[in-house]
């Protein structure tokens, strides 16, 4: 059992200490205020300690200004993440030719966990599916030096994935994307997948075009849970993930609350009354979950019942549906929770839930009237 460590009792050891996993993890939280522990090997890099977190900074007078840039907080950042980033801070604000030869060229593993400790990374499905397409894809190259990757590496690799189009090019543009993030601390040349011809996709772009079949198949699942799921990703036009952990907590009289979606940010979607008439066979089944699953881990379903539509045909169809409607393609845009083109739709156009409530309600009629018609 660790034993924990204490702000005096390193101050007493009149040194400070090397800040590895086993030392963090045994420094003890203060009663009050902040102590600091400066690391003995990265000038500037420095744990803070309070009464309920760890947090971890570099500092450094740029400039005769002092600059502190945060690193993130303890353990989602580990002791290995955080001074490897810190380093990078060091060398990146230092100055000196030889600084490359100090950091050293990390692996790709290294490259890809500095990666994703960026405080403003996307989603932790999106960190979830990067891992995965490295460890089940390129896991032979996760403990070799980064600039030892070659171009005949990556080409071979896509072509041996080619009969997989999208697994091909989304793991060779992950490859890409932490290579590129890596340039900036270190002298590397262009990405090698300069060299591969990337394989054209078509997407697939189905939608329920019978959506009186769409009813039959519905009512015919055993799980009725998985039924309530279908009809509330149809009439919201909802991601599969998003829908899958939506919590009760998130469900408000006017709106759906989305903490987390795939482009990094929070989602309100205004919902109408025939929304809460979905939800209705659920309620009660958990205090937390909407779609609660007591066989899975996560808490919540993940695997519904498979219907001849996928879970993103409906989103699909949602968003005919609403053109055909007459709703302007950049209100369906908001409605789906997709990042506007335009920089004035980026950062100054920001329409209300109540803005945006009379289109989701033309939406579920016209729904509703061509499950009933169709």
């Amino acid at each position: 059992m660790l034993r924990a460590v204490s702000y005096r009792y390193l101050q007493k050891a009149d040194k400070m200490p090397k800040l590895t996993e086993t030392l963090v993890k045994r420094i003890s939280p203060t009663k009050s205020g902040t102590d600091k522990f400066w690391d003995s090997e990265i000038k500037g890099f420095v744990l803070f300690v309070g009464k309920r977190s760890k947090t971890w900074y570099f500092q450094k007078d740029v400039g005769g200004q002092t600059k502190r840039e945060l690193i993130g907080r303890y353990p989602l950042i580990s002791a290995q993440v955080a001074r490897r980033t810190a380093l990078g801070y060091a060398l990146e604000w230092g100055r000196g030719s030889g600084k490359n030869l100090q950091m050293g060229v990390p692996t790709l593993e290294e490259a890809m966990e500095v990666y994703l400790a960026r405080p403003k990374l996307r989603s932790e499905a999106y960190m979830s599916g990067l891992r995965q397409q490295f460890d089940n894809h390129l896991k032979d190259w996760l403990k070799l030096p980064i600039d030892e990757i070659s171009k005949s590496m990556v080409v071979e690799r896509h072509r041996r994935l080619s009969d997989r189009p999208s697994t091909a090019n989304h793991t060779l543009k992950y490859f890409r994307t932490i290579w590129n993030h890596t340039r900036r601390t270190h002298d590397l040349a262009e990405s090698p997948t300069m060299a591969i011809e990337w394989i054209e996709e078509r997407p697939k772009g189905g939608i329920i075009e019978d959506l009186q079949s769409w009813r039959r198949q519905i009512e015919a699942l055993t799980n009725p849970i998985h039924q309530v799921f279908y009809e509330l990703i149809l009439f919201t036009g909802l991601r599969k993930s998003e829908a899958f952990s939506l919590k009760w907590e998130d469900v408000h009289t006017d709106h759906l609350h989305i903490p987390m979606t795939k482009n990094g940010r929070s989602f309100d979607l205004p919902i109408t009354q025939k929304h809460h008439e979905i939800l209705v066979p659920v309620k009660g089944l958990s205090h937390e979950w909407v779609f609660p699953s007591y066989r899975s881990f996560s808490g919540y379903i993940n695997q519904p019942e498979k219907i001849a539509w996928s879970p993103h045909a409906h989103r699909r169809t949602f968003a005919t549906v609403a053109v055909e409607a007459g709703i302007m393609e950049e209100i369906v845009g908001r409605l789906l929770n997709h990042t506007p083109l335009s920089i004035t739709g980026q950062r100054y156009a920001k329409p209300s839930i109540d803005a945006l409530r009379p289109s989701i309600e033309t939406v579920c009629e016209e729904l509703s009237k061509r499950i009933k018609c169709n």
